[in-house]
């Protein structure tokens, strides 16, 4: 799984709830798309931009995502590259484009676990459950201590 961070899950939940709230999507689209819109919150870029980028190479985002390359200097790639810095991995970049990744698909509901990778309320879904199973992956690693018995009186 990713880097687990709160500035992850947070992304992901603004994500998903800017989706809820009706921003515009458009699987098609690569600044619209599941990753496009990620990458927007991630990045602060517009979809247009994000959209831009991904021009100068052909295939949707899996496609871009398994022949990214650190060096290339392509837009798309450094639009990556800021990603990857943010504790997402390739692999569930590919998996949130088609809302697929096995872990997260066996925490969501019983009656939702066949998404279509190109339907809002589902891509909605699977980034709150995302963020979810993401912190309380991050609650159980914390160690406090235990608390002061009381002083006696």
């Amino acid at each position: 799984m990713a880097r687990n961070s709160v500035e992850l899950i947070k992304a992901l939940r603004e994500t998903a709830n800017r989706l809820a709230r009706g921003e515009r999507y458009e699987w098609g689209h690569m600044g619209s798309c599941n990753c496009g819109h990620l990458a927007q919150t991630i990045t602060k870029y517009s979809k247009g931009k994000i959209h831009g980028a991904a021009m100068w190479r052909c295939g949707d985002w899996r496609e871009q995502l398994r022949d990214y390359c650190p060096q290339s200097g392509l837009p798309l790639d450094e639009i990556i590259d800021r990603m990857l810095d943010f504790g997402v991995t390739r692999n569930e970049l590919s998996y949130l484009e088609t809302l697929s990744h096995p872990d997260i698909l066996k925490r969501l509901p019983k009656n939702h676990r066949y998404l279509k990778h190109n339907h809002r309320d589902d891509v909605v879904l699977y980034l709150h459950t995302w963020a979810t199973f993401l912190e309380e992956e991050l609650l159980s690693q914390l160690v406090l201590p235990a608390p002061l018995e009381q002083a006696k009186v």
